[in-house]
């Protein structure tokens, strides 16, 4: 079977929608050890990349010679929704490298959460690029870009020696050939990759040891996340609250359309899931469902994420979301 029905979704005690997916459990040799559907289905890891995308920008010395602390790696990796915390360190990063928020190429946002969307648009009546919730990522490309001397300007194009860097790493860790790279949505080049190889490149950075001079940044990378669940995501983000929840054991990082990966070291593995309808609410109940299974986050905590309520507009539970995997 190429699919497999993953979440139900159902209102009243009737089934009203199905959400079928694909996933992976890989190990850094590339074994198997556990697969949901046929995995290699082509995929955009989209965020879920940002791990590697981190790895890529501050490996050889680079973190060190940026002076970079934990939280601002954290950043790094982050698809964050804006809170004030993310805000702050945005503006600091952009002023301490000297650059302006137009030197961002990501587009202008809103905050995520409807509280902080009430006080930015009362402050600044505009959207920022600041908000964007990839801007963490753009302000590593630029401190990296001025640390290496590098071009600014279009460091988001594909033919930009960091992204020329990225494409060559990410085959390097899966080996496998990209042969066609996309834009994401915050512009920067995202290849088109089987989940059974993004998987293997991700399982690579749980078993850090086996990256050489690269081990060292890779396991600095995993644990400033895992130090700083919050940043990478918000406090409302699923994949801040798994991280949280699995005590340092996993990190766990979200993508658009409907793709999630667990990075766990302790099995030298990651599990990587795609929705196929690219439903992000299927993907953050089939993450939950599957890292469930190995026992990682207690069973009462990770069992109010693989099954939620489905409320109605006056607050009562008419139905639910859950695992079915």
């Amino acid at each position: 079977m190429d699919v497999v029905k993953m979440v139900e979704v159902t209102r009243s005690d009737f089934i009203e929608s199905t959400h079928n997916g694909v996933a992976i459990l890989i190990n850094s040799n590339g074994e198997i050890l556990k697969e949901w559907g046929n995995s290699n289905i082509l995929i955009y890891p989209r965020s879920a990349l940002k791990p590697i995308q981190s790895l890529n920008l501050y490996k050889d010395g680079v973190a060190e010679g940026l002076s970079l602390s934990d939280d601002f790696i954290a950043l790094t990796t982050a698809s964050h929704h804006a809170e004030n915390i993310h805000q702050k360190m945005i503006n600091k990063w952009l002023k301490k490298i000297k650059l302006k928020e137009n030197h961002l190429s990501c587009g202008p946002s809103w905050p995520w959460n409807i509280k902080d969307q009430f006080e930015a648009h009362t402050k600044y009546k505009v959207k920022r690029k600041i908000f964007h919730n990839c801007s963490g990522k753009h302000c590593g490309h630029l401190a990296v870009s001025r640390y290496k001397n590098l071009p600014i300007k279009n460091y988001q194009n594909k033919d930009h020696p960091i992204q020329k860097d990225l494409i060559k790493l990410i085959e390097d860790l899966s080996k496998y050939k990209i042969k066609n790279i996309g834009v994401d949505g915050c512009t920067l080049p995202n290849p088109l990759i089987p989940l059974k190889k993004f998987a293997l490149a991700a399982a690579q950075l749980a078993d850090y040891k086996k990256l050489g001079e690269h081990s060292a940044i890779a396991k600095r990378i995993f644990d400033s996340c895992i130090r700083f669940p919050e940043i990478t995501g918000g406090s409302k983000s699923t994949n801040s609250i798994l991280t949280k929840l699995s005590k340092g054991r996993a990190f766990f990082k979200n993508g658009a359309e409907g793709v999630f990966v667990a990075i766990i070291p302790e099995k030298k593995a990651a599990l990587a899931v795609k929705i196929i309808d690219g439903t992000t609410r299927a993907a953050e109940v089939s993450i939950a469902g599957l890292i469930s299974e190995l026992k990682i986050i207690n069973s009462c905590q990770i069992e109010k994420i693989k099954k939620r309520p489905i409320k109605n507009s006056v607050g009562k539970i008419i139905g639910s979301m859950k695992w079915i995997g």
